[in-house]
């Protein structure tokens, strides 16, 4: 299973759809909370070209958002990624 990353806020309310649709998987991932930490926002803002949380990548490729996420469900793309 392809390793999952996700940047986070604790007060992010796609935040938490995101992370429920991953544990509704059994999905592990590795969360980084940008709360308070303006260094880790800004590296996640480095990597993903976005100011938004949550950013999702799997494995090497940035999903984007929680919509984005989701679309990968909907499309039944998301275990295929998942499992790559």
């Amino acid at each position: 299973m392809a390793d999952v990353t996700i940047y986070s806020s604790d007060f992010c309310p796609f935040c938490t759809r995101a992370k429920q649709l991953l544990k509704s998987k059994s999905v592990a991932f590795q969360e980084i909370n940008v709360d308070g930490q303006p260094e880790v926002r800004r590296e996640m803002m480095m990597k993903s070209n976005q100011r938004t949380v949550p950013q999702i990548w799997i494995g090497e490729y940035h999903v984007g958002g929680c919509d984005e996420l989701y679309a990968l469900e909907r499309a039944n793309k998301l275990d295929e990624l998942l499992n790559s």
